[in-house]
């Protein structure tokens, strides 16, 4: 990788699951070329939003809508949420499916009356218009009613210079009703568990940081690479 002449790299978009900044500032270190993050699924085939292409720098947004596409964020109730608030992502435009092929039950759980599509993502948008993906809303993890996002963890411990790749996940817990659990494979066989805790303390706050630190040598993955927190959860460790 050290070898390659990147001067003619004119682009580079991540997509597929979030960017971690610290795989964005490694990137860039390497190539000089920063990373637009775009966002999609396989129901809106496949992009619904992407950060300009001549942004200098990696913004850990999803960016703007796409032309044609519009966004919105919604609560439980199906209620645009306040600038600033998370809320579901949910999308129309062109690209966005008619539905689920002979699954109208499935179908009408995800599209809305005007025609949007509910992502299962939770986002924030800025006063710009630029949106943020939080987590998966199946994802998040409830901490004495508060909500955690596996997310914001793993973009912390993923800097951690002995991580090679981490996952956190929600576990039950008797006192905080669920807790973080955090899986690591390590990139420098040196790191503890002592570290990572004292690493959480000082970037975490309190309720957000692990009540359970795991060492794995790999984390379940999808055939293209995203990692299973579903396996992680099931898991009886």
């Amino acid at each position: 990788f050290n070898t390659v002449d990147w001067s003619n790299l004119k682009v580079s978009v991540g997509g597929g699951m979030a960017v971690q900044a610290a795989v964005a500032k490694l990137w860039l270190e390497k190539t000089g070329c920063p990373i637009c993050e775009g966002y999609g699924l396989s129901e809106t085939s496949p992009s619904t939003t992407c950060n300009p292409t001549d942004s200098k720098a990696y913004t850990g947004t999803i960016g703007v809508p796409l032309p044609s596409t519009w966004l919105k964020l919604l609560d439980d109730n199906g209620n645009e949420v306040p600038l600033g608030e998370p809320g579901e992502i949910a999308i129309k435009g062109p690209q966005v499916m008619a539905g689920y092929w002979q699954r109208p039950d499935e179908t009408a759980k995800v599209m809305t009356s005007d025609g949007y599509f509910k992502s299962g993502d939770i986002g924030v948008v800025d006063e710009r218009g630029y949106f943020k993906v939080v987590d998966r809303k199946k994802d998040m993890i409830l901490v004495s009613g508060f909500n955690v996002y596996p997310n914001e963890i793993e973009d912390v411990v993923a800097q951690i210079p002995g991580v090679l790749e981490c996952a956190a996940v929600g576990v039950n817990d008797e006192k905080t009703g669920e807790a973080v659990k955090l899986v690591i494979v390590k990139k420098d066989e040196s790191l503890t568990e002592a570290q990572v805790r004292e690493y959480c303390r000082a970037n975490l706050t309190g309720y957000k940081q692990p009540r359970i630190v795991e060492f794995r040598t790999d984390l379940p993955k999808t055939p293209v690479g995203k990692i299973l927190r579903r396996e992680l959860r099931d898991a009886k460790k």
